[in-house]
């Protein structure tokens, strides 16, 4: 909560406590999907099922415009959007890739954090509408059926890897 803090007090003067606290939600929700994004088109590239590259493929298509709306919302209340992800992304990649070389079941390694992080960031963004005032947390109402339609399409490839 000290990031969420820092930022709050050193948002522009004259924006409201409202929009400081949207943008800085929204900042932390676009740096999780890129982060997600990033992981999905690694895992694109290396899982061996032709089916499951395209599914990854489309799924971080899906999360890369989720993020473009949620950067479009905070130019909207002023601020400006992150437009990079997190350095612990790069190394959550290297971590997985590691893991998946070393078993038999790669695919199904790619697919169980996939699913681990995709579930992380759909918590991170129900926990934001819970947070946000009611006109902020409106597109984020609006993006949810994709990020929960994202959501059990990787549970149903999870629970089809794991037979």
């Amino acid at each position: 909560m000290a990031e969420d803090s820092a930022t709050i007090l050193h948002a522009r003067p004259g924006a409201t406590v409202t929009a400081r606290v949207t943008r800085t939600i929204c900042n932390q929700l676009i740096r999780r999907g890129i982060d997600l994004c990033h992981l999905y088109r690694h895992a694109a590239l290396a899982v061996s099922e032709p089916g499951l590259r395209t599914v990854l493929g489309e799924e971080a298509q899906t999360l890369a415009v989720l993020v473009a709306e949620l950067q479009r919302e905070v130019v909207r209340t002023g601020g400006e959007p992150r437009t990079r992800g997190s350095w612990r992304a790069a190394l959550r990649c290297r971590l997985v890739d590691s893991m998946a070389r070393a078993t038999a079941r790669r695919d199904h390694t790619w697919i169980r954090a996939l699913v681990q992080d995709e579930g992380a960031l759909l918590h991170a963004y129900e926990r934001a509408i819970a947070d946000l005032p009611e006109e902020s947390a409106q597109g984020l109402r609006r993006q949810l059926p994709r990020l929960r339609g994202i959501h059990l399409d990787m549970h149903s490839l999870a629970g089809a890897a794991h037979s």
